[in-house]
């Protein structure tokens, strides 16, 4: 990307969204635009895990006010995510369709250690570079994330479901501030955050950090009280507990320096960054400037080169880890890839290229598992591997892809609607078809023509007789197309 190029990040939290808008400098990103508004997504989450129409209503009406700003940004430019509530959501499906409609961008659905690492690369990002161990912890609205990592490296991620919105509803939910209430909010929150202690503890980093939500809040509040070192102590956690307690309620709080939309969440977070200091031993936290949207930005850059792009790097691991036959996925990855070229003209193929390669690469993957019915276990390693870089529902799209390489059609009958997936299917298909023989194929004999939902695929009558096995192949998977919206025709050049 040039300098200059403008680059949007958008955070649906379970608390706030977020949008941070920069310009690329010299490999840095400079914030030009920062726009922030207190939603409470999480708080719209019933006990069945659904999300209220009035919680998503309110996420809709901001996310219209965002896309107000982004008018005339690219797709290359701007990347949407989500965390823990949308993550626990069970009807996000209808939240996010709309969404996206009304951003006009996709959302995408991360993972808890994949939040932690885009935390990670968001702070690190923003400190002075240096040699020192680090601790980065975020405490959000309903997840808490933990990151150990060196320079612009995260090395061990985890992800909680514990959370300032969260332990605010559960042991604060009518306002009443008592030690009794705190008492039992921090031993929760060490109950749930207890397994952290054999990674996270000392003598595994050098300083502690923490991001965002509850610790810069915090932090605000200290400093615009006197507490003006610039570092969250426990001292100072035991002056602010004594502050909410004297309140006795969230509404007869008045604590300068806290804004009036984390009042209310103030003591659930409160309550599980005691927790943390007392599991981990610390004496110090420093705040950090960086958080999961810068890490968004700069992820959003290295997405934009092959050598960069993480998530190509998390492939090449499980091609290795579950010990594909490295050759063969690679002929068939450039063989899908050449037959996808002639059925699609979009301005994006080269993305929609790299997506086909890395399902091409995995289409084997549950061989390692049991050969027999192995497009199934390879879906479901998908479907539950821990991948770096990849959102949840682009790893399960890649999942759906090695499912369907093989078999029936009709299990894919929820995807007939996604021409894009219908196209990179079809030419998966057909390039493990040609290349069965484990040999590279010779494509020169066929031809793809799309028709509108049609695709004809035209054979030289030469190639035919050169082979017949994968033309007896082809022949079948036409008839199996023809149970489809997508049909596929056989003809001769």
């Amino acid at each position: 990307m040039q300098d200059g190029t403008r680059l949007a990040a958008v955070d649906l939290g379970s608390n706030s969204f977020r949008l941070e808008i920069g310009q690329l400098d010299h490999g840095l990103i400079r914030r030009s635009d920062y726009l922030k508004e207190t939603v409470r997504l999480g708080a719209g989450l019933d006990e069945n895990r659904h999300l209220s129409v009035e919680a998503m209503q309110h996420g809709w009406d901001c996310l219209a006010r965002f896309a107000e700003r982004l008018a005339g940004f690219g797709r290359s430019q701007v990347r949407a995510v989500a965390t823990q509530t949308l993550r626990e959501a069970r009807n996000r499906a209808v939240f996010i369709a709309r969404a996206q409609e009304i951003l006009g961008f996709p959302i995408d659905v991360i993972p808890g250690r994949e939040e932690a690492r885009l935390i990670y690369m968001g702070v690190a990002h923003l400190l002075p570079d240096s040699d020192e161990r680090r601790l980065v912890v975020d405490i959000g609205g309903r997840s808490t994330e933990m990151i150990l990592g060196q320079r612009l490296q995260a090395q061990h991620m985890q992800s909680w479901r514990v959370g300032s919105v969260t332990w605010s509803l559960q042991y604060f939910g009518d306002g009443t501030l008592s030690s009794r209430a705190f008492a039992r909010a921090e031993v929760a929150a060490k109950a749930v955050l207890e397994e952290a202690l054999p990674q996270f503890a000392r003598p595994q980093w050098d300083k502690a950090y923490g991001s965002s939500g509850t610790v810069n809040a915090v932090a605000d509040a200290l400093l615009a009280c006197g507490w003006d070192d610039g570092m969250i102590s426990r001292a100072a956690l035991d002056w602010l507990l004594d502050k909410l307690l004297k309140a006795g309620h969230v509404d007869r709080l008045r604590l300068e320096g806290l804004k009036e939309d984390r009042r209310a969440v103030i003591a659930g977070g409160l309550a599980v960054l005691r927790a943390i200091f007392d599991l981990l031993d610390l004496s110090q936290m420093q705040p950090a400037d960086g958080a999961l949207r810068h890490g968004v930005l700069y992820d959003l850059l290295d997405r934009q080169d092959l050598k960069t792009d993480l998530r190509s790097r998390t492939v090449e691991h499980l091609v290795r880890k579950f010990r594909v036959d490295a050759q063969q996925a690679q002929r068939v990855s450039l063989t899908a890839q050449a037959l996808l070229t002639q059925m699609l003209d979009a301005i994006d193929l080269p993305r929609l290229c790299r997506k086909l390669d890395w399902a091409s690469q995995l289409h084997e993957i549950g061989s390692h598992v049991s050969h027999q019915e192995y497009h199934k276990h390879g879906a479901y390693i998908l479907d539950h591997a821990d991948a770096p870089g990849f959102a949840l529902d682009e790893l399960h799209r890649l999942s759906q892809l090695v499912l369907g390489h093989r078999g029936k059609l009709r299990k894919m009958e929820p995807w007939f609607e996604d021409l894009i997936f219908m196209r990179q299917l079809l030419a998966l298909r057909l390039a493990v078809i040609v290349c069965h023989a484990h040999r590279d194929p010779d494509l020169s004999g066929l031809r793809l023509r799309t028709e509108g939902p049609k695709v004809r695929l035209e054979v030289h009558p030469d190639w035919s007789a050169r082979f017949p096995q994968s033309m007896h192949l082809i022949a079948e998977e036409a008839q199996a197309w023809e149970k489809t919206p997508w049909p596929v025709q056989l003809g001769h050049r």
